[in-house]
């Protein structure tokens, strides 16, 4: 499966070379991790449609469960998150170290969660609630120093006659998909980049039947609307800025391109009111760690409710993910892939001069060997007590030998630093 996830991230990128070159995607390189906000008309059912439990993630609940339209719409009567605030959720980005917010601004049930002008199915004309929450969050994300970027599904549309997926309520043969895609999706698009302020990404989502003509058309609409806004990798047909893993799939090994992984905190996107499957503060630290030593970006996900809550576990969790990444961030942000690969204790990353060990199991008595390092190593600290607080460091062979403290001086990630000379 590991293998599979790397060939494709590796066939998507050999289309865009020019995009290894390109310093539109720096600040997307440096950030490492993001927040993926899944909220819509689905949080109101929140995983369960008629009295009835309805398996898989929680957006998916229209399709899952096969509702007609016409009753569908009836959610929006009953969507008022009165305790939405753009404030607070963009603050929580930033107490977690997120330096990017992804929000969606229309999923697969074809709702659109901002003012859009091409329909009346929206926030502000379909709901009592009568706001633009992503004129809030623009707002924010502005005031707060977060890049605000757009979930749009682009193919699937299962409350518009041509979009793809609804095969209950429409003839598949009858449908105008590329008028669909002329005079609807384009349409919302520049919407979305015209109405909002600067955009940092359009993150689209399931390419399936749009062709590479339709692809190219709307990432040239993207780039001619705001030059600096990045495409995602399912925009199609291995065009966009780069390379989408699958859902919570992380590559076993280096994939030497520019990638991102999408993940939940727990099992869902869209909010389930019966998903406790949390995973834990720990397991989401060392896979942002195994993620950026891969050279990828993490962007995580919250489910909000229907009300415009954060479950409290995401609210706990992340924050805790702030604070280790406020002693450990040098490590993580602006790095690159470090040279060691397939330690199961141990993960790199680096920069000019630095080579950081991210440590998952402190070795007992604190002695740890390092194998492969190439360059001359000057010297070596723990990264929370800083550079002035020297490691014993020695060589044997082509081992590095570092002497630390007899136990882990972080229980989740230690984090050794090795300054060197090339």
């Amino acid at each position: 499966m590991a293998a599979t996830e790397e060939g494709a991230i590796r066939a998507e990128a050999r289309q865009r070379e020019d995009a290894r070159r390109d310093p539109r995607l720096d600040w997307w390189r440096d950030a490492k991790f993001g927040l993926f906000i899944h909220w819509g008309l689905y949080a109101v059912p929140a995983g369960t449609w008629k009295g009835q439990q309805i398996p898989g993630i929680g957006e998916w609940i229209m399709y899952r469960a096969r509702i007609p339209v016409r009753e569908y719409e009836q959610l929006a009567k009953q969507f008022n998150p009165m305790n939405f605030d753009a404030a607070e959720w963009v603050s929580l980005a930033k107490r977690a170290g997120q330096k990017y917010l992804c929000i969606t601004a229309k999923h697969h049930d074809g709702f659109c969660m901002f003012d859009s002008k091409v329909t009346d199915y929206d926030i502000v004309d379909a709901t009592s609630f009568g706001r633009d929450p992503m004129k809030e969050l623009a707002a924010e994300c502005q005031h707060q120093g977060i890049k605000l970027c757009f979930y749009y599904s682009q193919t699937q549309d299962w409350h518009h006659p041509g979009g793809d997926g609804n095969n209950w309520d429409y003839d598949e043969s009858k449908k105008d998909f590329d008028g669909y895609i002329e005079h609807y999706v384009k349409p919302q698009v520049r919407e979305l980049l015209t109405n909002y302020g600067l955009i940092g990404m359009i993150w689209f989502d399931t390419p399936r039947r749009i062709t590479y003509q339709q692809s190219k058309e709307l990432v040239d609409l993207v780039h001619e609307l705001q030059p600096g806004c990045l495409v995602n990798g399912r925009i199609g047909n291995a065009l966009g800025d780069y390379a989408e893993a699958r859902d919570n799939r992380i590559p076993d090994a280096l994939v030497g391109e520019d990638w991102e992984v999408p993940a939940t905190i727990n099992d869902t996107w869209g909010f389930k009111s019966y998903d406790h499957n949390w995973k834990s503060t720990e397991d989401l630290i060392r896979k942002l760690v195994d993620i950026a030593s891969k050279g990828g970006n993490y962007l995580l996900n919250v489910g909000p409710t229907a009300e415009g809550v954060i479950p409290q576990p995401s609210v706990e969790r992340l924050p805790a993910m702030g604070a280790w990444l406020e002693t450990n961030g040098e490590a993580v942000y602006g790095t690159r892939p470090g040279p060691l690969l397939g330690l199961e204790w141990c993960r790199s990353t680096a920069r000019p001069g630095r080579l950081y060990l991210h440590v998952f199991d402190w070795p007992q008595g604190g002695e740890l060997r390092v194998p492969g390092i190439q360059e001359d190593v000057a010297g070596a600290y723990l990264l929370s007590d800083g550079a002035d607080a020297t490691l014993p460091v020695s060589r044997e062979g082509d081992a590095v030998i570092v002497k630390g403290p007899a136990s882990a001086p972080d229980p989740i990630a230690s984090v050794v630093v090795l300054r060197t000379e090339a």
